[in-house]
């Protein structure tokens, strides 16, 4: 890859950002590309899991001397903290880098700054070169950093005519093996997954990431968490089976709402300040009507199933709209065939105030 356009190599570091999805939280994700002063690529790299080396390191160090009054190209402002790795933005001085390209400023005030210490340094600094195209890659860590709650994604899977389960409450198998192998890969990519007590009762989830064709545990787990008002999730209850880590939130603990039941703005709160940036809403209907009622969904994923029941439990229940006119409108972002069944990726229209 020899003599690219700043550009090109941003769209080269937006793929590079991508393969830490799932790995980095609660960190975001970032990918750097190095250009030397003739623009040609001599270090590139993606920051691959929290508490290892930045993208910008990894980039300088396959570099060494030729990054000097040569580019870097970052999807993310470079931090300016010491944490877990030193400051990448005093590495690129120290580099001798003579110009810093950004997609996305850093909204987290404690790692923010990167850019006026390299401007400080003499370094040329610009940003926004596919900028949309780097906020996408990291809305959930964008999103969460700049309003204090993780990104929630509802996930559901239902029959055509949108039951979850039949009149009498059989539910194995709504979707095929392949959409449940998708959704497997899907909690992997994120920190945590929701479901209801009533979900647990009802069908006794694991919640956990595994590979559907040996049951054998993905390396990295999602928190599982139970929003469990009154402490109703039985002790035997598989999601308390060990293989990761679970959370049995209560109102007594998080706190109640008007309705008496756990308070889901005090529970995002609660959840990000544990690192979770990214959660997925996997069940039951009512929480997930009770989210969506609440605006606190930022994407739905549904797996449709081309069945036909007629008759029992649906997939959302009581989502706050009495009237056609207060649907709930959504923007089809993406719809993939997943086997014999669909992936339909869509995000909450915002209301008019």
């Amino acid at each position: 890859m020899a003599g690219v356009s700043v550009d090109e190599a941003m769209r080269r570091a937006v793929t590079l950002a991508a393969r830490g999805l799932g790995t980095t939280s609660p960190n975001p994700v970032v990918g750097c590309v190095l250009l030397d002063s003739d623009g040609t690529v001599v270090g590139e790299g993606f920051h691959a899991y929290a508490g290892g080396p930045h993208a910008e390191i990894v980039a300088l160090a396959q570099a060494g001397e030729r990054a000097r009054g040569g580019t870097a190209v970052v999807t993310l402002e470079p931090c300016d903290h010491i944490g877990r790795t030193g400051p990448c933005s005093l590495a690129l001085v120290q580099a001798g880098v003579a110009r810093v390209v950004i997609a996305v400023p850093d909204p987290n005030p404690v790692a923010s700054g990167g850019a006026a210490t390299l401007r400080a340094a003499g370094i040329q600094v610009e940003f926004g070169v596919r900028a949309q195209e780097a906020e996408v890659g990291n809305i959930a860590w964008l999103t969460s950093m700049r309003r204090g709650w993780p990104y929630v994604i509802w996930k559901f899977a239902a029959t055509l005519d949108g039951r979850s389960a039949a009149a009498d409450g059989t539910s194995m198998w709504i979707t095929s093996e392949a959409a449940r192998i998708d959704v497997h890969a899907l909690r992997g990519t994120v920190d945590a997954v929701l479901a209801g007590v009533g979900t647990v009762l009802a069908d006794d989830p694991r919640l956990s990431a595994r590979n559907l064709r040996d049951g054998t545990l993905a390396i990295r787990q999602p928190l599982r968490v139970v929003v469990d008002s009154s402490g109703r999730t039985p002790a035997a209850a598989r999601v308390r089976d060990g293989a990761a880590r679970t959370w049995i939130a209560t109102a007594a603990e998080v706190g109640a709402g008007p309705d008496g039941r756990v308070d889901l703005p005090a529970l995002l709160a609660e959840l990000h300040r544990r690192g979770v940036r990214a959660a997925l809403l996997e069940g039951g209907p009512r929480l997930a009507g009770a989210f969506l009622a609440a605006g606190l969904v930022d994407k739905v994923v549904g797996y449709v199933a081309p069945k036909l029941l007629g008759a029992g439990r649906t997939a959302l229940v009581d989502a706050g709209v009495t009237t056609i006119a207060d649907a709930i409108d959504l923007e089809i972002t993406d719809v993939t065939q997943i086997g014999p069944d669909l992936r339909i990726t869509a995000l909450p229209r915002k209301r008019e105030a």
